[in-house]
């Protein structure tokens, strides 16, 4: 099984020919240090094997970024891209470094070596056995640079793929073209209430308390989730009742492909049903529960209502569950439920909100702008402060300067601070009202039963 990847390297040409004629005066970016590292060799050369699993193709590895740096003078490309970086690794003890890097080059011949001057490096340091391809971004054919597209994406993997089989080597089957972003992936390693994870964990728990694949579905309805499960797909699909756009089972990982889900219903040991429900079947009637009620002292004329976006704030709080504190409210819908990762976020909103009277979305745009207008004065101010320092010779005044910009300086980051909380307001006044709105239609579908069968049976009596 191998996994490949590739990725440009940006920079500037003159670094480059700065590093090759003096590399120990020469200061790289770090993506620059990765891609020249490839080329250093004597630097690690455990990493190699003393050069052994170095190969050169339409290039001399000796002088591999001479000869490209000359491409580049040659066809006038010397910006932007300076050239492209990826890798192959296999899965740990599966190849040799032989059979590794006879795989490497072949690859490397089979994608790029028509056109381009490429460097194959294996390397041996890690668990995995894995290859470098470092190649210039320029054509030495026809000056023209490389352009790496989705079809060229997958036409690497092809072909990694293909090299594989042919070696006897397993292959990831069903890999997806688009991986998940950064902020996604980290966020499902930690655990935290994203999209799927809110997913996985309503299915995991509607398996549990379903006696039968069609009741699952019925309980996922509830939990805010729509199961497609039509014949004529050939995959089942799941969503929010808030979203437009489906999720396949099986994306959520093999334990959640719909077959998976019925087996796991139908196989369940020790399964009983709701007391409820077997109350139902003994013919016993539900009893009729009376609401308690409450004596309230006072007048709710003289209650001043919170309304306008503190009150939107502090309801949406309500719903996630942080208000109030002595009775937890557990949100029902997934949208909600997801969007308790930003609770840092609201807090710091509904109180600018509060500090600044910002009732309404006008004045929020208000405040904006007048901030930007004080920041616009406090840096002229500051400005000012600085070139008076750059004449000033006098130690006593230099630091009474000093102490005048240092205020300045906080009243802007004071400033820039509440400029983005206003900012966020706006991008999330309409993401809360959305929400708010899911929330209460699930809470619609999963009480009104229970609403019905009370009015029957008062009905009844």
């Amino acid at each position: 099984m191998a996994t490949t990847s590739l990725w440009h390297i940006k920079g500037q040409l003159s670094d480059l020919i700065d590093y090759v004629e003096n590399p120990e005066k020469t200061k790289l970016t770090s993506d620059m240090k990765n891609f020249v590292n490839v080329f250093s060799y004597d630097i690690n050369p455990n990493k190699t094997n003393n050069q052994q699993f170095v190969t050169a193709i339409n290039c001399k590895k000796e002088i591999a970024l001479e000869q490209m740096i000359l491409t580049k003078k040659q066809f006038n490309k010397e910006d932007k891209y300076i050239a492209w970086h990826g890798y192959q690794s296999f899965k740990p003890d599966e190849v040799t470094p032989e059979i590794c890097h006879e795989i490497g080059v072949k690859l490397a011949k089979q994608m790029w070596a028509d056109r381009f001057q490429v460097i194959v490096s294996t390397h041996l340091d890690k668990e995995h056995l894995h290859n470098h391809f470092c190649f210039n971004s320029v054509s030495f054919l026809d000056g023209k640079k490389y352009n790496y597209s989705k079809p060229e994406m997958q036409r690497l993997r092809d072909l990694s793929d293909e090299l594989c089989k042919e070696y006897g080597l397993s292959v990831i089957e069903n890999s997806q073209m688009n991986a998940p972003s950064r902020t996604l992936y980290f966020a499902e390693k930690n655990n935290e209430p994203t999209k799927y994870n809110l997913m996985r964990t309503a299915i995991d728990e509607a398996i549990k308390i379903s006696p039968a694949p069609k009741e699952f579905v019925r309980i996922m309805k509830k939990k805010g989730y729509i199961v497609d499960i039509n014949p004529q797909r050939k995959y089942a699909t799941i969503r929010s009742v808030n979203d437009s756009r489906n999720t396949r089972l099986k994306t959520l990982g093999e334990k959640y492909d719909w077959s998976n889900i019925v087996e796991q219903i139908n196989t369940q040991d020790g399964f009983t049903l709701f007391p409820a429900y077997q109350e139902f079947n003994r013919g016993n009637k539900m009893k009729y529960i009376k609401p308690e009620k409450y004596i309230f002292k006072g007048s709710f004329a003289t209650v001043k209502k919170v309304t306008g976006l503190k009150g939107l704030y502090l309801y949406y709080c309500y719903r996630l569950g942080y208000l109030p504190k002595k009775k937890q409210h557990k949100p029902l819908s997934p949208e909600m439920k997801q969007a308790w990762r930003k609770i840092d976020r609201y807090s710091n909103q509904v109180r600018l909100i509060s500090k600044y009277n910002l009732n309404d979305t006008d004045k929020v745009k208000q405040f904006i702008s007048d901030n930007k207008e004080q920041i616009a004065i406090i840096t002229n101010q500051r400005n000012q402060i600085y070139n008076k320092l750059r004449r000033c010779k006098d130690t006593e005044q230099i630091s009474s300067l000093k102490s005048e910009r240092n205020v300045c300086t906080k009243k802007l980051t004071k400033l820039r601070k509440e400029i983005k909380i206003a900012n966020t307001i706006l991008n999330d006044v309409d993401e809360m009202k959305m929400n708010i709105k899911a929330e209460m239609n699930i809470q619609h579908q999963r009480f009104a039963p229970t609403k019905q069968k009370r009015r029957e049976l008062q009905w009844e009596r």
